[in-house]
């Protein structure tokens, strides 16, 4: 079950959280909390669903559908994470992935309130919390002094007191146009995986992560199992990143079922395949 805003531009957001349980082998189970108004580009604005009906919709698919992992996104304000988070004990057996998005696109009093709240009432039922290095250090470690940035177990050991066993922290520097994502509590790094930066600017893939990571423990696998497969996928969807509009690349969630170069199989049985001719369908390049 995935709580975030829906995104029109299909870039991240609901959109993202549907495509990549899909491409997991999940079943996605969707609760809107909101509409953003964005492109490809930018977050313009978000309206936000009443905390009544975010409940609604979660109850009636938690009472049907036997859900395994809930994740949360962003779901718009203190009303709403306090709505998911007094779900969330309801349903105490469940794992939480929580994902801190970039907020700076929002008012700063917006913000203060949604992270307060987000720390009070979601990171004690929090499983597994993932965010960038960069957010998490300001949200969790604002305080931070020392001339060295924070590594990933010292954001872990914040994330702790607030009752957060795993963090995920992503896009950790290295030289040489390195990167570093890491799965760690305060005591140990559980996961690590090392990537190059791609020469892009990529929209969604937190989300993208985030998802991923909750659709393979929903699958069954093991923590440290789960984290290393979302790593992996999610380099794989950067890699064949596509950029639909003309804003940032978008991760192809679904690079899988793209024909390998030199494939001819998709040409194999053509003479078997009823003619669009007719329809008036114009070509395009939009990936799938």
């Amino acid at each position: 079950m995935v709580f975030n805003a829906s995104d029109p531009s299909g870039a991240g957001g609901l959109t993202a959280d549907i495509s990549t349980i899909t491409s997991v082998g999940g079943h996605p189970v969707a609760v809107v909390t909101g509409a953003y108004v964005r492109d490809t580009a930018e977050v313009r604005d978000h309206f936000s669903f009443d905390d009544e009906a975010v409940t609604e919709q979660a109850r009636a698919a938690l009472e049907d559908l036997p859900v395994q992992v809930i994740k949360v996104g962003f779901v718009g304000g203190p009303e709403n994470i306090s709505a998911i988070a007094e779900l969330a004990a309801d349903y105490a057996e469940l794992p939480i992935v929580s994902y801190m998005p970039n907020l700076s696109w929002w008012q700063d009093g917006l913000i203060d309130q949604y992270l307060d709240a987000f720390r009070e009432l979601m990171l004690p039922q929090t499983t597994v919390l993932v965010g960038n290095h960069s957010t998490l250090w300001r949200w969790l470690l604002p305080d931070w002094e020392s001339e060295r940035s924070p590594g990933p177990r010292d954001i872990a050991a914040a994330a702790a007191e607030m009752g957060v066993p795993y963090t995920l922290v992503t896009g950790i520097p290295l030289p040489e146009q390195f990167v570093e994502n890491v799965l760690a509590s305060p005591e140990s790094v559980l996961c690590s995986g090392r990537f190059e930066l791609f020469d892009a600017t990529f929209t969604g893939a937190g989300d993208t992560l985030s998802t991923a990571l909750a659709s393979l423990l929903a699958c069954g696998c093991d923590l440290a199992e789960a984290c290393s497969e979302a790593l992996s996928y999610l380099d794989r969807c950067l890699d064949a990143g596509f950029r639909p509009g003309m804003g940032h690349v978008v991760p192809d969630r679904m690079f899988w079922a793209e024909p390998e170069d030199g494939d001819d199989s998709a040409d194999d049985n053509k003479e078997d395949q009823p003619s669009l001719e007719g329809f008036g369908l114009h070509s395009h390049d939009t990936k799938h």
